[in-house]
């Protein structure tokens, strides 16, 4: 991304100070899984939200739609978070 570790306005709360982050983000669950790393995600420390710009979710939709060309497979360790009991 061009901005990335430049200070940009939040298009949420106008102020200066966001930031590019790369996040890991998972669609889907089971054995439909599909995982991808290294997704810039815009976060502003002035409102503490975070979100994704118009042309990072086009990609992530295209990641998406085409798969099986970008995608490597790989094992991963899966847990679930259980609260106990109070």
């Amino acid at each position: 991304m061009k901005n990335k570790g430049k200070q940009m306005v939040c298009d949420i709360c106008g102020q200066k100070g966001a930031r590019v982050r790369r996040v890991t983000e998972a669609f889907g669950k089971g054995k439909d899984i599909l995982i991808i790393e290294n997704v810039p995600m815009i976060s502003c420390p002035n409102c503490g939200e975070s979100y994704f710009t118009a042309d990072t979710l086009h990609e992530i939709e295209r990641i998406k739609l085409h798969r099986k060309n970008f995608a490597v497979e790989r094992t991963v360790s899966v847990a679930s978070f259980v609260l106990p009991a109070l």
